[in-house]
């Protein structure tokens, strides 16, 4: 018996609850232990309307569930037809209903649980934007507040831009955030 990231497939809308449930039966011991964490897959993402930014939580995998168990060599079809009799729940994904569920490989959670915050990195809130090059923008934070510029460079991956902003008759290339602007 190992320990691996299983992942269940859901009602898209229906995670919370599913997540819930899945919660409650393990508090009651109605899955043997076997289930040690559940994770609705999900992300900080930067809202920016009418000039206002606001943080806000979405998922990213939306009618999938990641459920982290110790499935044993034998008994495995009891905590497995648990879970898949809750309702809203359509099974685990890539088995059928008499096969043992795989888990994903190591890589894939740890690249899930990194986006979700539960593996601390480096990370950034995503923006929910998408800028252009050439797009005109209102800087809204920081020393160019209030300073219009066009868009030179856009990299999505890091979330920033490079904007160019007339400074003193002069167009100066400015780094910034997707957070630090909004549009025209």
């Amino acid at each position: 018996m190992a320990k691996g990231w299983y992942v269940l497939q859901t009602f898209t809308g229906h995670e919370g609850k599913v997540e819930k449930y899945i919660r409650m039966m393990m508090a009651d011991n109605t899955l043997e232990g076997t289930v040690s964490e559940v994770k609705v897959p999900s992300e900080e993402v930067i809202e920016i309307r009418n000039g206002k930014k606001r943080t806000v939580n979405r998922k990213f995998l939306p009618g999938y569930i990641l459920v982290e168990m110790d499935l044993p060599d034998r008994g495995w079809k009891v905590p497995c037809n648990a879970i898949r009799r809750i309702q809203s729940v359509t099974g685990f994904v890539g088995t059928g209903l008499n096969s043992k569920p795989q888990p994903i490989s190591a890589d894939e959670a740890k690249t899930i649980l990194q986006k979700t915050g539960a593996i601390k990195t480096e990370r950034r809130a995503r923006s929910k934007q998408d800028y252009k090059v050439g797009e005109e923008v209102r800087i809204i934070e920081g020393p160019f507040e209030s300073f219009k510029g066009t868009i030179e460079v856009v990299n999505q991956e890091k979330g920033k831009l490079r904007v160019m902003v007339g400074i003193f008759g002069r167009a100066t290339p400015v780094e910034l955030t997707f957070a630090q602007v909004d549009r025209g």
